[in-house]
C-alpha cells in the first residue's frame, strides 16, 4: 500500500521541516510548502491531508481553506489548522470552513501525530463503510441525504453541507429515534479527537439553519445530547 501523502503548509521553515521528519518518521509521504501561494502550485488533489497555519503572507490559511473548499476535487481533503491564534473566533472560523480539527500553538509534535493519525483514521473508516442498497438515501420527507454522491438536499434544492456537517447529519439521521451524547457524537463523527462541547453546538447549530424546517427534526436532550426525531 502506498504512503499516505501529507501537505505541510506553514511560513516557518523550520517548523515544516521538524513536521516533515516526524511525519515521514511516521510513514508518511511528506510535501511542504511555506505559503498558501505555493502550495496552490501543487497537486493539492493528491494529498490525504494538509496541515494548515493561518497565520501567512498575501493568501491566509482562512482563505486557502476556502479555495480548496470550493472544489469539489478537492473539498473533501480533511485539513488540520494549526494556528498560533487561539480565540473562539478563529476556531469557529476555521470549523465553518469545515476543517478537521484545529491545534493551536505552541504544540507538541507528539500531539500533532496524534491528531494527524486519529483524523486518517476516521476518514478510512467513513471510506471503507459500504452502505445496504437501501441506505444509499438517508430521507425524512423533503430532506434528503444521498450517500453516495455525498449530497444533501432540502425539498429539492441542493444544500452545501462541510465534510464533518454532512457526517453528523448522516450519523443522526441513520440513528432516528436515539439520543447521543456529546462524547459518543464525537467518537462517531470526529474519531478520536479532543472536541470542544462548543464545536459540537456550533455543528448542530449550523445544521439547523441549513436543513430549513426540518431542522426541528434535530432535538436537544438537556443532560444527555442530540438525536434525530424523524
Amino acid at each position: 500500500m502506498d504512503p499516505k501523502k501529507i501537505l505541510v503548509v506553514d511560513d516557518e521553515e523550520t517548523l515544516c521541516e521538524v513536521l516533515k521528519l516526524n511525519l515521514q518518521n511516521e510513514g508518511y509521504e511528506v510535501d511542504i510548502a511555506t505559503s498558501a501561494e505555493q502550495a496552490l502550485t501543487y497537486d493539492v488533489r493528491s494529498y490525504a491531508l494538509i496541515l494548515l497555519d493561518i497565520m501567512m503572507g498575501e493568501i491566509s490559511g482562512i482563505q486557502m481553506a476556502k479555495i480548496l473548499k470550493s472544489e469539489p476535487a478537492t473539498a473533501s481533503i480533511p485539513i488540520i489548522f494549526c494556528t498560533a491564534r487561539d480565540s473562539e473566533d478563529d476556531m469557529v472560523r476555521g470549523l465553518d470552513l469545515g476543517a478537521d480539527d484545529y491545534i493551536m500553538k505552541p504544540y507538541t509534535v507528539r500531539n500533532v501525530m496524534a491528531r494527524v493519525r486519529s483524523v486518517l483514521r476516521r476518514t478510512a473508516r467513513q471510506q471503507d463503510v459500504v452502505m445496504p442498497a437501501s441506505d444509499h438515501l438517508l430521507q425524512v420527507e423533503g430532506l434528503h441525504l444521498d450517500m453516495d454522491l455525498k449530497e444533501c438536499t432540502v425539498d429539492g434544492k441542493q444544500v452545501k453541507l462541510t465534510k464533518t456537517e454532512y457526517e453528523l447529519l448522516a450519523f443522526l439521521m441513520a440513528h432516528r429515534g436515539k439520543i447521543y451524547s456529546r462524547d459518543e457524537i464525537v467518537h462517531r463523527v470526529w474519531g478520536n479527537v479532543i472536541v470542544l462541547e462548543r464545536t459540537i453546538d456550533v455543528n448542530i447549530t449550523r445544521l439547523r439553519f441549513k436543513i430549513g424546517p426540518y431542522g426541528a427534526y434535530i432535538v436537544t436532550r438537556l443532560g444527555f445530547g442530540y438525536g434525530f426525531s424523524g
